[in-house]
């Protein structure tokens, strides 16, 4: 199989044993028809130079990759889901693949499944994805990468030729198995399943792994001090997730203990949305009777979610501890919405106060523009602040920015110097409507492959994403 010279797997996740995973095989499926591969991601572990054959050899037959791990693991969790403890999940229809370090950065990167097969931890489940479903996180993480969210990166895609029923959608549909490329994914879960058995020595091993990989200015640290930073940096990356979400105009939909990841990115989409337009109760999931998930309790979502985790890391630190760690989630998240805000307007920071205003400004406009105002177009008209105030102003919404609150928000916008002014060039802004990525777009998108096996319409979407990508510069 041909790797380039940048290709370098690691093992270490393996190595800690049968205590944190199970062996498993792949799937055999009837089909392997190659419907998404991310070559940029590729490029980025080393397995650009792959054929299709080779990829389908690896990525719909799991063939093992050169010195990378000998066989999938399916990883063992627990987790809260909508917040009523279930100790019976795990990796129930994926594995980790392989781990990969990061050309460049060296990051140790792993390739996870999706639709790979049944596990010990599948329950009733048969371990399949659709091929909606798949297609459905593609179209997210390509979204979400060009709107500067920590994402995973959708890898590959790839049609199995299975016919699966499904209660909530029609049925018989097809089937797919979808590889993504992530910052490890190790769970809150996977430490909450070690708390739920009292194995407060495997918490301690699955901490130095962390810090090991991921956390390395933590290294001089040890035993419960060690535990408290930790936390204390996790919650600092997931305050930043959540904020990029908001500024994104995202709804995960499902954030249970065992879909958040310790590096603070956004993996594992399934009934996700992007908002329409401001509206703080929009919730994604249709089983999400009480809006526990909705847009506008995300942030609370996730601090929940990391006083959970808190819970487990009190089996090895002081409760104290941790509960000052827990703290600082408040400030950092304004912090950090304040500067995702500025990113996706093309603008540098200031200082707090007025970093803060500025942001608070846009979502007051965002919500007196009501359903004229889509959430996108905001930060599409006024890329660049005042260098795009001519632009935004003979646009399409140029009485809605006239109004009070729009009136408002420019009255801040001479303060802040453009950040990439040299994006304005690209002819993505020279359209009056930017890209985004709404229920009946996706909808449509798969009408086209379910009625007549189109698949043009989504190729199409994907390099305007692209587009969007390189337009914004995140």
């Amino acid at each position: 199989m041909p790797v380039s010279a940048t290709y370098r797997p690691d093992t270490r996740f393996a190595a800690l044993g049968a205590e944190f995973s199970d062996p498993v095989a792949p799937a055999g499926f009837p089909k392997a028809i190659l419907r998404y591969r991310n070559d940029r991601a590729a490029a980025t572990v080393g397995l650009e130079a792959l054929s299709d054959e080779e990829w389908l050899d690896a990525f719909a037959r799991f063939r093992p990759l050169p010195g990378a791990q000998a066989e999938p693991l399916a990883m063992r969790y627990h987790g809260h889901q909508f917040r009523s403890y279930n100790p019976e999940i795990g990796d129930g229809r994926g594995f980790l693949f392989a781990q990969l370090h990061e050309a460049g950065t060296g990051r140790l990167l792993d390739l996870g499944t999706k639709g790979s097969g049944q596990t010990p931890y599948s329950r009733f489940g048969d371990g399949r994805l659709t091929l909606k479903g798949g297609l459905r996180e593609v179209l997210a993480t390509e979204m979400l990468e060009a709107l500067g969210v920590p994402t995973s990166r959708s890898f590959s895609l790839v049609e199995t030729g299975e016919a699966l029923y499904r209660n909530d959608e029609p049925s018989p549909t097809r089937s797919a198995v979808l590889t993504r490329l992530s910052w490890s994914h190790i769970r809150f879960g996977s430490f909450q399943r070690l708390a739920y058995s009292g194995r407060a020595d495997l918490i301690g091993v699955l901490i130095d792994h962390v810090v090991e990989l991921y956390y390395p200015e933590l290294s001089a640290t040890e035993g419960a001090e060690r535990a408290t930073a930790l936390l204390s940096a996790v919650t600092a990356r997931t305050a930043r997730l959540v904020a990029r979400w908001m500024a994104a105009g995202f709804v995960h939909g499902v954030l249970n203990t065992d879909n958040m990841n310790i590096n603070g990115e956004s993996f594992d989409y399934g009934p996700y949305r992007f908002l329409p337009r401001n509206d703080p109760g929009f919730t994604a999931a249709y089983f999400d009777q009480t809006g526990l998930y909705a847009f506008g309790r995300q942030p609370e979502a996730v601090f929940w979610n990391l006083t959970q985790l808190a819970g487990a890391f009190s089996l090895v630190a002081e409760e104290d501890a941790l509960v000052e760690a827990l703290n600082g989630f408040a400030r950092r998240y304004r912090l950090e919405l304040a500067a995702a805000m500025l990113d996706r307007l093309g603008l540098r920071g200031l200082d707090e106060e007025a970093d803060v205003a500025l942001a608070n400004a846009a979502f007051h406009l965002l919500g007196e523009g009501g359903e004229a105002l889509r959430w996108e177009p905001l930060f599409f008209d006024w890329f660049g602040g005042t260098a795009s105030e001519a632009r935004a102003m003979r646009g399409p919404r140029a009485g809605l920015y006239a109004g009070e609150a729009g009136t408002a928000f420019r009255a801040l916008l001479p303060g802040f110097e453009a950040a990439r002014p040299e994006r304005l060039s690209l002819a993505y802004f020279a359209g009056a409507e930017p890209e985004e990525l709404l229920y009946d777009e996706i909808e449509r998108i798969w009408g086209a492959i379910a009625e007549r096996d189109d698949w043009a319409p989504f190729a199409d979407k994907i390099a305007r994403i692209g587009a969007a990508r390189e337009a914004y510069g995140l």
